[in-house]
């Protein structure tokens, strides 16, 4: 048990119940993009997940980081093959990230425009950017593994992020764009 001081109103004893309970509510709280992880199954299938555990981890190599559970098709997946591809959602590919959010046995399938090959790799066609990784590393964290890709090959494409926070989707209210568009008119 941790006795918690007074923050923000919150005071009394904790159990690692109710620890386990806020974290992932504390998490909840930070503001993340939201990429698709993709990787092929054995058929030739392309498999994905959404996810927000992702990171930049190195520029010289470029490498990525991504968090995976272990109980998720994907985990085994990109440990039989050792790639993955990361795509960084648009603001608009709202309908995308709740397709690869949902158990592969319930979602059905995603509508082949939506899909484009990097290289060795399926991703996310017209995403924000979209790369193809060589996983070089894996460490086993708690009930995840972080596997660190190198990246192979990159896309750069145009957009506004699509962004996870408090379980929801959404994006920005004042886009850098839009903020552009109206500096440039005065």
């Amino acid at each position: 048990m941790a006795l918690v001081s007074n923050f923000r109103g919150a005071t009394g004893l904790q159990t690692a119940e109710s620890i386990a309970d806020m974290y992932r509510d504390a998490w909840s709280r930070f503001a993340t993009g939201v990429t698709v992880i993709t990787t092929v199954e054995p058929s030739g299938a392309v498999h994905g997940m959404t996810a927000s555990s992702v990171t930049s981890v190195s520029l010289d190599p470029p490498l990525v980081l991504v968090v995976i559970g272990e109980s998720r098709q994907t985990h085994a997946l990109i440990e039989s093959t050792g790639r993955f591809g990361m795509s960084i959602l648009d603001a608009g590919q709202t309908k995308i990230a709740k397709h690869f959010a949902t158990p592969p046995e319930s979602r059905g399938e995603l509508a082949a425009e939506n899909l484009a090959q990097l290289s060795r790799t399926p991703v996310i066609a017209n995403t924000i950017a979209a790369m193809d990784c060589k996983v070089i590393a894996a460490h086993k964290a708690g009930d995840h593994t972080v596997f660190i890709g190198e990246v192979q090959s990159i896309q750069v494409g145009e957009g506004d992020p699509l962004v996870w926070f408090q379980r929801q989707f959404g994006g920005f209210a004042d886009s850098v764009s839009d903020q552009n568009s109206t500096s440039d008119s005065e």
